[in-house]
């Protein structure tokens, strides 16, 4: 249960020191430090850098588990075009497993009958984890690290229902230096019959058993990512924190069906003639991953103090109103994964500058000065109720007048006169 160490967060991790904070139950976290308005007409830039979970990151913007992340090509191609951090695609012992096949996603296009030119809205993949042999990414994160001290690298792992196959795994997967550990317990489609993915994230008891093989192993941070193929998600992560996890992770993709073609009869995306429900994420996905992020800080705020635990957003994030809102409901990083495989890297600049625009509106100085803010905004039902029949009377109060002759003014006494009038 590890997290803050002050060489990691200047530099090189320093692996060693995990070990101990782990087990004191050590956590290192910013506090939040509240609204800030400046006097000055002069506004300091806002400052877009966060540490989670002790690891210090330019900005909050992490390139999500999935093919932006699959080889050293691509991960340093986000980190020199300026990513917060970037995860890897998901790992495991044996690749040779992992067969892909193609076609293997499939678009949903707004505008009539999803015409080729209405903008793309939502993505269906049957991707599995990575295909590439675990020795080639190994070497590949260690690279990556050497080259790249300062920079966030996190790997992403998943492997059957055996404890001896996580811990040689985390092992393997630790020894290259990445400063964190993500473990998919979420990924929708592929090898469930093996106990993988979403297959774990959807038993609350299966999910606590692993989790304690994982947290009694790793000694770098630990992120649990959800699936939102459940109920309520905020079980599993409840579960998935309270059994040693430094932070949660949510949503990965929808179970979904992208749709048939009308004129073969044939699901899409279509391999050899036949297809299989798959994984849905992009822009039409964005509210489903607000409502469950908000129920997950909700929890984290009510039963963990919201302080000590750390949440990742993901879900149909292209700009950076998208990235604020997930901020707003008490997520320290936003992940994007289908927002680069359709606009490319440099997406991060565009997320980075809208984000600040959004920040100077509202004289944001820092993440931490808006994180979690609208929150409190969230009630029940019942409560709407009581809230809107309170304002009417108060408004209606108002129309019948001054109640008493000491509340007449001077500035307002024509509008005062003028409120007692009968139409």
């Amino acid at each position: 249960m590890a997290s803050l160490s002050s060489s990691h967060i200047s530099g090189r991790s320093s692996v060693a020191e995990f070990p101990k904070l782990r087990r004191l139950g050590f956590r290192g976290r910013s506090s939040r430090v509240g609204f800030r308005v400046f006097a000055s007409d002069t506004q300091p830039e806002p400052d877009l850098s966060v540490t989670v979970n002790g690891l210090k990151m330019p900005n909050p913007f992490v390139i999500g588990s999935g093919p932006p992340g699959t080889n050293y090509t691509v991960m340093k191609r986000a980190f020199d075009e300026g990513w917060g951090a970037v995860i890897a695609k998901t790992v495991s012992l044996d690749a040779a497993k992992v067969i892909n096949v193609t076609p293997r996603y499939a678009r949903l296009r707004a505008g009539a009958n999803g015409s080729v030119k209405g903008q793309i809205i939502g993505w269906e993949n049957i991707e599995l984890i990575s295909d590439r042999p675990l020795e080639i990414m190994l070497k590949e994160f260690k690279q990556l690290k050497e080259e790249y001290p300062d920079r966030i690298l996190i790997a992403s792992i998943m492997e059957e229902y055996n404890k001896a196959a996580w811990e040689e795994l985390i092992e393997r997967v630790e020894e290259t230096g990445v400063d964190a550990i993500e473990i998919n317990f979420s990924c929708p489609h592929g090898m469930p019959e093996r106990k993988m993915g979403a297959a774990v994230g959807q038993d609350c008891v299966l999910l606590e058993e692993v989790c304690g093989w994982i947290n009694a192993k790793a000694t770098i941070p630990v992120w649990a990512k959800m699936t939102p193929n459940i109920t309520d998600i905020t079980q599993p992560a409840k579960v998935a924190l309270k059994s040693g996890c430094e932070g949660v992770s949510a949503i990965n993709t929808i179970m979904s069906v992208m749709g048939i073609n009308l004129d073969t009869l044939r699901p899409e995306p279509c391999v050899e003639g036949y297809s299989t429900p798959g994984g849905y994420s992009s822009k039409a996905v964005h509210p489903i991953a607000l409502g469950k992020v908000m129920k997950i800080a909700q929890m984290m705020k009510a039963e963990f103090n919201d302080k000590e635990y750390s949440l990742s957003g993901i879900g149909g994030v292209e700009t950076g109103g998208d990235a604020a809102e997930f901020i707003l409901l008490g997520s320290n990083t936003v992940q994007v994964c289908t927002g680069v495989m359709m606009h490319g890297y440099g997406l991060v600049k565009k997320l980075c500058a809208e984000l600040k625009d959004f920040m100077r509106r509202h004289n944001f100085s820092s993440i931490e000065d808006f994180r979690g803010v609208s929150l409190e905004y969230f009630t029940t039902h019942t409560d709407l109720v009581r809230r809107q029949q309170e304002a009417i009377r108060q408004r209606k109060a108002i129309k019948k007048g001054l109640q008493s002759d000491k509340d007449w003014t001077g500035d307002g006494f024509v509008k005062e006169s003028e409120s007692m009038v009968s139409n």
